[in-house]
């Protein structure tokens, strides 16, 4: 029986989890109220072709399926992983045919429930080497810009790594890694294609570029990170290349994600996914954030 648990308010697909895999549906406690806003449970759905949302509210996690097994993007927060396990279940798939679990960062809100997701399916974790030290510990350390501010989560022993530019075969899946460092220094981000009868579409998968940081630190000058600016900068120039039909983000909510959802439910004409805008806005919306938040620092009233 699984240690894991989910929010008291399950959706049929977490029910799935419980009783497919034995994973135990109750948030220990309140303590974490936006983790309880973000873990509310979704139905899953295709998104196109053999891309699936499997994740909850407000943390992504993505399914692409092949006949060789599966490929899991994600892993939310501890809590998170039942209503992932339940949702893949939900779609008609095994669980167990999901053969790479890869992930963007190894906060505790999108790698907490890798351990569990990888020792139920036996799949094969793979991250950047500096998630990788991390996931292997449960925390970050102090290169980390919001160290001393996130909670632990469970470790994995022994997750592979991947390098920048490398790309991931199974079967006729084909997902390569992007380094996109700034909001941490092991970022990546994922890009693959999807085909239907219409015509194969380019997902990416970018990670988070939110310039958010623990008290005392800072992105202007800092000992612990000096190359975080520079990550920022040349995350910025890979997201704004990449051929980009369908933006995807850690959290949802990053790419208006719900209200292409609604669209898509609505029937509105087109694929209402497709914005090859998405990856350029997205870009630039960072951009701003960061020299907000740069210009707080030079004015003395950044936390």
């Amino acid at each position: 029986m699984s240690l894991l648990t989910a929010p008291p308010a399950l959706g049929r697909a977490a029910m799935l989890a419980v009783a497919v895999l034995g994973l135990a549906p109750a948030f220990a406690d309140d303590s974490c109220e936006i983790c309880m806003r973000w873990n509310e449970p979704v139905d899953p759905f295709r998104i196109y072709g053999d891309t699936y949302y499997v994740g909850a509210k407000g943390l992504s996690s993505i399914l692409i399926t092949s006949p060789q097994g599966h490929v899991l993007i994600d892993g939310g927060l501890p809590e998170t992983a039942p209503l992932i396990a339940g949702n893949i279940v939900a779609l008609g798939f095994k669980f167990e045919d999901v053969k790479l679990i890869l992930n963007s960062h190894a906060h505790y809100d999108h790698a907490g429930g890798l351990a569990e997701l990888a020792r139920e399916s036996r799949a094969q974790v793979v991250m950047s080497p500096w998630s990788a030290n991390v996931l292997r510990s449960g925390q970050s350390g102090p290169s980390d810009p919001q160290y001393g501010e996130l909670p632990r989560f469970p470790s994995w022993s022994h997750p592979q790594t991947v390098n920048d530019g490398e790309t991931l075969k199974l079967g006729p899946i084909r997902i390569t890694a992007h380094a996109t460092g700034g909001h941490t220094p092991g970022g990546l981000s994922w890009t693959w294609q999807s085909c239907e009868k219409a015509g194969c579409l380019n997902f990416v998968y970018a990670d988070s570029l939110t310039p958010i940081a623990a008290p005392g630190f800072r992105f202007s000058h800092n000992k612990t990170y000096p190359g975080v600016l520079g990550d920022f900068e040349h995350s910025y120039a890979v997201l704004d290349g990449l051929d980009c039909d369908v933006l995807l983000t850690p959290h949802p909510d990053a790419s208006a994600f719900w209200q292409r959802r609604e669209a898509q439910e609505a029937g509105e004409p087109g694929n209402p996914y497709v914005d090859r805008e998405a990856c350029h806005n997205y870009v630039a919306i960072a951009r701003l954030a960061l020299e907000k938040r740069l210009a707080q620092e030079q004015a003395g009233v950044a936390e």
